[in-house]
């Protein structure tokens, strides 16, 4: 690790300790991380906390999220919601999702949080023929190259003042590169097109820097 990036780490640790913390729970689904199919990829506690807070300033009953690992910002997001809410989390792997399901239990959130096996965009879509009750806050966070796919499933699942959070859109710097031969930049680049091509949405995207490098992350809000 360069220096400079042993210094984003340290401020992040700062970050975390100072304002956000783990609780024993969230500290044990991060751990478990290591069981999965891919290991640590999970947001940080200050990113977590983050998507808490949103999901909370909307007044979020019904969340979405597309790539739930070991569930790791699916508790955070389920304690936002609150009794009675829902967080539906689309997960390919079951190997992933038995580990979500104990993490959820384990945090007390198992009654709020619905992990559904398979690939995301034929289980998004299921719900969407099914006619289900429209979500109101989003987190993408799973293979990027189907983001476009799942953006427009999302606007099929979502309503005007819903909120739509799509993770790791810098890529390292990579997304301003429209002739990347990466498959997944490609995808962000594609999906954030859509967005900005959308006069129904409005949004905003930031670089971060971090535990997890240098990325950062798409804020979207349905206007109509």
């Amino acid at each position: 690790m360069t220096g400079q990036h042993s210094s984003w780490s340290d401020v992040d640790h700062y970050l975390i300790d100072t304002l956000v913390g783990e609780d024993d729970a969230l500290a044990a689904a991060r751990l478990s991380s290591r069981d999965t199919t891919a290991p640590g990829i999970e947001v940080t506690a200050n990113q977590g906390r983050l998507l808490k807070m949103l999901a909370e300033l909307i007044g979020a009953r019904r969340v979405i999220e597309f790539g739930t690992l070991a569930g790791y910002s699916a508790i955070w997001l389920a304690r936002a919601v609150g009794d009675g809410g829902v967080v539906t989390s689309l997960e390919l792997e079951e190997q992933n999702a038995g580990i979500a399901r104990a993490n959820a239990e384990r945090a007390g959130v198992a009654d709020r949080v619905d992990v559904v096996v398979g690939p995301a965009r034929v289980s998004a879509q299921a719900l969407v023929d099914a006619g289900a009750e429209p979500y109101d806050f989003a987190f993408i966070d799973a293979d990027k190259q189907s983001t476009p796919e799942y953006l427009r499933l999302v606007l099929e699942l979502t309503h005007p003042g819903s909120v739509i959070v799509i993770d790791n859109v810098v890529r390292g710097g990579a997304v301003a590169d429209q002739d990347s031969a990466d498959e997944q930049v490609q995808g962000i680049r594609t999906a954030l097109a859509d967005v900005a091509a959308n006069p129904a949405l409005e949004a905003t995207a930031l670089q971060t820097v971090g535990l997890k490098g240098w990325d950062g992350f798409a804020i979207i809000r349905r206007v109509s």
